[in-house]
């Protein structure tokens, strides 16, 4: 399935839905599977979302939505109803938003927008708690699998990050309903309102997982963001996640840290994303620089 397209099975699903549909627009971003395409029904704006055989995101998705966890952001208009589904098909629809990306515009790195994300992310965090049985343990093997696949660190960093990820022992921290890729990108903003979209990575998992792409992007370049983030949040569940098990002193923050890097930096390569991988080795490095200080 090309980038744009639906396949046979799923034009015909969101054609018994929609029928006479017009496409607005591709929304896509062409790196992986997923096509989110903007379609009139109606008089209606609406968006489709298809993914391919390969794309797991989808599933996530339908499970954030039948789980009833949106639903905190779409009793306020946060975040869009899910109108039609068909798993098999690989095929979404749901209400389209207003509000433009926030993501590589001023909106993206202003305080308020990021008061306001920190807010949103709070309820959404807020709605459950479950104890890990293995969660932590596990994304560190999943990191690990990473190096295990293609990718252009080099061998004396992979060397490093292997030790680095062998010294970090797991922390098992309670788990709360995330995001998953909680940034601009996936911020709309509309005058003093912000909303979410995209549940392709939904899962739970630690809450401080939901604030490292922030750190690695938005909160570097800005400071100001990360202050009013979390003032908005309501605090910041990092503070006291600092282990000593086995002498290392290190925090759980870092070793998110250097989980997501070392993803970052294998998922760019693999899928032919050459500035989101150069931001990976920088994660990388600034990561290893912590640890190793």
């Amino acid at each position: 399935m090309g980038p744009g397209r639906l396949s046979a099975p799923q034009r015909a699903r969101v054609d018994a839905w929609l029928p006479g549909a017009e496409l607005v627009a591709d929304l896509s971003w062409n790196l992986v599977e997923t096509v989110v395409l903007r379609m009139r029904h109606a008089g209606r704006e609406l968006i489709v979302k298809a993914a391919g055989d390969g794309d797991h995101h989808l599933g996530r998705e339908l499970a954030a939505h039948a789980g009833g966890f949106v639903s905190v952001w779409q009793q306020s208009g946060s975040a869009a109803r899910l109108l039609h589904a068909d798993p098999a098909a690989r095929v979404i629809v749901l209400e389209w938003l207003p509000g433009a990306l926030a993501y590589r515009t001023p909106a993206g790195v202003d305080p308020e927008v990021h008061r306001r994300a920190g807010d949103l992310l709070r309820r959404f965090h807020a709605q459950a708690a479950r104890p890990s049985e293995g969660t932590d343990a596990a994304a560190t093997a999943r990191a690990l699998r990473w190096l295990d696949s293609p990718h252009a660190i080099s061998p004396a960093v992979e060397a490093r990050l292997r030790l680095a990820l062998d010294a970090l022992p797991p922390v098992e921290v309670d788990l709360v309903p995330t995001h998953g890729d909680w940034q601009p990108r996936n911020w709309l903003v509309d005058g003093d309102t912000v909303r979410v979209i995209d549940f392709g990575r939904f899962a739970f998992r630690p809450a401080a997982t939901d604030f490292v792409r922030l750190a690695a992007q938005e909160w570097r370049e800005s400071p100001d963001c990360e202050t009013a983030f979390f003032e908005g949040y309501g605090g910041d569940p990092r503070l006291g996640s600092d282990v000593s098990e086995r002498g290392s002193g290190r925090s759980h923050w870092l070793q998110l840290r250097l989980r997501e890097a070392i993803g970052t930096a294998c998922w760019a390569h693999q899928v032919g994303d050459a500035e989101f991988e150069a931001q990976g080795h920088r994660m990388i490095a600034e990561a290893l620089a912590e640890y190793e200080a």
